[in-house]
């Protein structure tokens, strides 16, 4: 899989290359390529999908369960299954462009993906940017420490280290009880700074935790408190016009997922758990 993956790479890469046939590729951080391009002159992007027949969703590809590699190497995961049974309802393919957070969201941004698989929490900073879909989940925001920490509650996080992708709602969380964040590039990398010692907490899923834990079960870490109200998880666009279409075509794949049972059994198989109601 691994030749396969850089294969893979290689070809997408030289895909981009190719400026003047008008596509709109684009690197992440990690050497994935993107091909969704952007709404250009105000262009419907509903009507830009279903004409080359497949949807972008830039995704990290490295955060279990929601997005992550299985022992065969395909991506897959909760965000990602969601994914594509939304694009199959648009009557398109889902593709997928992996990379670090804080370069999805630039290429969100400057329209090199369609929108992203990746629990994005919906807050209101993200909100005066990004047109939200309904939500397709619900989470619990937990603190994560070693088993001997004191931490008890997030007021104890004033004054303390955490490590969280920058940009991140649990970032942002924990700079808001006084935390001093560290910037890392995924869920392992944080897990190492805490078991190092080098960092007293950090903040994740509830979910994503207990998926760590049951992987691995000799881990010395624990809950040590949770955030009070689940926060809503839903697919980010970019605020503009030619979005709109798009906007409501996902929130009526969305509706149709949780009436069919899809959104149920897809939670269920990746998380042990339904997370999709409130």
């Amino acid at each position: 899989m691994m030749n396969q993956e850089m294969s893979r790479r290689v070809l997408l890469s030289a895909l981009a290359g190719v400026a003047a046939a008008g596509l709109a590729g684009c690197s992440g951080p990690e050497g994935a390529q993107g091909s969704a391009g952007a709404a250009s002159g105000g262009e419907d992007l509903l009507a830009q999908i279903q004409g080359r027949g497949s949807m972008m969703f830039a995704t990290e590809g490295t955060w279990s369960p929601w997005t992550f590699h299985n022992e065969a190497g395909d991506l897959t995961g909760y965000d990602i299954e969601v994914a594509r049974a939304i694009a199959s309802r648009l009557g398109v393919e889902a593709e997928f462009a992996e990379g670090e957070w804080d370069g999805l969201l630039a290429g969100l941004d400057s329209g090199r993906y369609d929108t992203m698989a990746n629990g994005v929490s919906v807050t209101e900073e993200r909100e005066e940017k990004y047109a939200f879909t309904e939500p397709y989940a619900y989470n619990r925001i937990v603190v994560i420490t070693t088993a001997d920490s004191d931490i008890a509650s997030m007021d104890d996080l004033a004054g303390r280290t955490t490590a969280n992708t920058l940009g991140s709602s649990y970032a942002t969380l924990a700079e808001s009880h006084g935390a001093t964040n560290t910037g890392v590039d995924d869920f392992n990398q944080t897990i190492q700074l805490l078991e190092a010692g080098r960092i007293d907490a950090t903040l994740n899923d509830e979910v994503v935790f207990y998926d760590y834990m049951a992987q691995h079960p000799e881990a010395s870490l624990k809950i040590a408190a949770e955030n009070d109200e689940p926060t809503h998880v839903a697919f980010p666009l970019r605020r503009e016009d030619a979005t709109a279409g798009l906007l409501d075509a996902m929130n009526e794949a969305i509706a149709e997922l949780h009436e069919d049972g899809t959104l149920s059994e897809l939670s269920n198989e990746f998380f042990g758990i339904d997370i999709t109601e409130a």
